[in-house]
């Protein structure tokens, strides 16, 4: 399918290609485990539809504390083999997609009476880099009390005894779930937001089908497949009630809330993973400017579609930073915005939210639905894998067709990833910022562009060089605008929201870069989608609730 139906305005023109069928494999729920099996069984031969109810990523996969780390709490859980798989898969995700994975040191302080203890931490993250297959240059270094120090003067000075220092991989989830979804459509997937799932479809007993409703332009379509994939994150036990296969083992729901600051309120040079008085552990992430604070990890019933920060998740992470770092004493007005994020994990009887496993588990359904559930945003691919094995050898045992190829996602560029690797990486972005800055944009800006979309940021350029008109007719800068732009045509931006939080990140970590744009933004959308004015009240109502759900904690 061509890369341009990809695209806000051809969302119906997608919907009727799915519908006009017929498809291998329909995936239901397009966050980063969706677009991964997408990917994955595209890539093999099969032809893939994909359905998201909400935007792409909108769930669990634009809300997590964005590491593709690879585990280290999971050894205290002895969880090896969980450990060694997602060290290994970070190391792949960064070559194919070095634009939106950065590796980050992060300082782990020892503290006397802490969790870990210097020689455990010194064992523990020497394990970690063994199973985890870490480079030689990114293996874990031991530090002293003043060495640590130096890494972070805001650091608690009373009993800190030195410190463990290793690295993770900071990411981008919510572009990295549309980098990959945007690689599976440039194969041929079909994939398409803000359609839900409302009916489930059989023939003889067997699943067969998926009766979908269009959220934005209504109306209702049948799609059918041989195969169907339930990739809900949170909704899963959902669709499986729907097929009625809702049996043992179920989700456990868990909360995560992260509270953004601005550096010059936290200025932490140095990335954070830090014990809480009550046990558990934190990071504090320096990021654009700002410092981010998370997570908590508590049981969750409420609005599966619309998580939201308490009072009392706010105030645990401030007094979590301030126990850590107590020269700061942050206040709740020091918070600029937040996230909350839902982790789909498998139920265990007497488990707390903390304890339970992070491992996906794939369960298969009298009548043929597969559910995929469980898992970490870094072992995305390795569960496409398992789920797509499966599915390929399914299809191949009912007809007798000739056997799939395997798995080759590992060598599969993501979309905006051709870059010349991570080795590559920092000479293209000095030559695209240079590229950048001769088109009249700051060098901040150009920086910015490149880092958020890659070896695709030229399209982006090409907007920017086109829209000095149409900027000053709407009333936001080219930069906004080509951004916007190149989000509507190449990345299905469909609403406000879609552009403001996961394609750009921008109500997360530049509050006020939101506020400014806002109006301009939805009145452009208004005029290019033909929004009628009730329709585009809707929008920015819709992006205000996101705007003072990110800022005001619920009742």
């Amino acid at each position: 399918m061509p890369q341009a139906l990809f695209s806000g305005e051809h969302r119906n023109n997608v919907l009727e290609e799915l519908a006009a069928g017929p498809l291998d494999l329909l995936v239901i729920g397009g966050g980063i485990t969706g677009a991964g099996i997408a990917l994955d069984a595209q890539s093999r031969g099969l032809r893939t539809g994909l359905i998201e109810m909400q935007d792409f990523g909108a769930g669990t996969s634009s809300r997590s504390t964005k590491l593709i780390h690879g585990g280290l709490r999971y050894l205290k859980q002895l969880e090896f083999k969980l450990v060694a798989e997602v060290g290994k898969e970070r190391a792949i995700v960064y070559e194919n997609a070095p634009h939106v994975t950065t590796p980050e040191w992060m300082l782990l302080p020892i503290i006397e009476g802490g969790t870990y203890g210097k020689l455990a931490t010194s064992v523990g993250l020497l394990v970690y880099d063994l199973l985890a297959g870490v480079r030689k240059k990114e293996r874990r270094i031991m530090l002293n009390r003043s060495e640590t120090l130096k890494k972070e003067p805001l650091l608690r000075t009373d009993k800190l005894k030195g410190g463990g220092y290793y690295v993770e991989y900071r990411t981008d989830d919510a572009r990295l779930t549309i980098e990959t979804m945007k690689a599976a459509v440039a194969l041929g997937a079909k994939a398409v937001n803000y359609v839900k799932a409302t009916e489930l479809l059989y023939k003889d007993g067997k699943l067969a089908g998926v009766r979908v409703t269009d959220r934005l332009n209504g109306g209702s379509r049948e799609l059918y497949a041989r195969k169907i994939v339930n990739a809900a994150g949170p909704w899963a036990d959902t669709i499986r009630e729907m097929d009625g296969s809702k049996q043992g083992k179920r989700l456990h729901l868990t909360k995560g809330v992260h509270l953004v600051v601005d550096g010059s309120r936290f200025p932490l040079q140095q990335a954070i993973y830090f014990d809480t008085p009550d046990g558990r552990m934190v990071f504090a992430i320096p990021r654009d400017g700002k410092t981010y604070i998370g997570t908590t990890d508590t049981n969750y019933e409420g609005d599966i579609a619309h998580p939201r920060m308490t009072a009392a998740d706010r105030d645990y992470l401030v007094e979590a930073a301030n126990f850590m770092f107590p020269t700061l004493k942050l206040t709740a007005s020091d918070v600029e915005s937040s996230w909350s994020g839902l982790r789909p994990l498998i139920h265990e009887d007497g488990k707390s939210p903390s304890e339970l496993s992070r491992k996906d588990e794939i369960f298969i359904a009298p009548s043929g639905l597969i559910t995929i559930a469980g898992g970490k945003l870094t072992g995305y691919r390795k569960m496409a894998e398992r789920t797509v094995d499966l599915v390929a050898s399914q299809l191949q045992q009912d007809k007798g067709e000739r056997a799939y190829p395997p798995c080759s996602t590992e060598r599969i560029r993501l979309s905006g990833g051709d870059v010349g690797g991570s080795a590559g990486l920092a000479a293209f972005v000095k030559e695209k910022v240079r590229e950048g800055t001769a088109l009249g944009l700051t060098e901040q800006e150009a920086r910015e562009l490149v880092i958020r979309y890659g070896s695709n940021v030229d399209k982006v350029f090409g907007y920017y060089a086109s829209s000095e008109s149409l900027a000053k007719e709407w009333g936001m800068p080219r930069s906004v605008l080509a951004s916007l732009h190149y989000g509507i045509e190449e990345e299905m931006v469909a609403m406000p929201q879609d552009f403001f939080i996961r394609r750009t990140g921008g109500l997360y970590f530049r509050i006020d870069w939101v506020a400014a744009w806002k109006e301009p933004v939805i009145r452009y959308m208004s005029s290019r989608f033909g929004w009628t004015e009730d329709l585009e009240q809707e929008a920015r109502e819709a992006l205000e609730r996101q705007l003072l759900d990110a800022v005001h904690p619920s009742a």
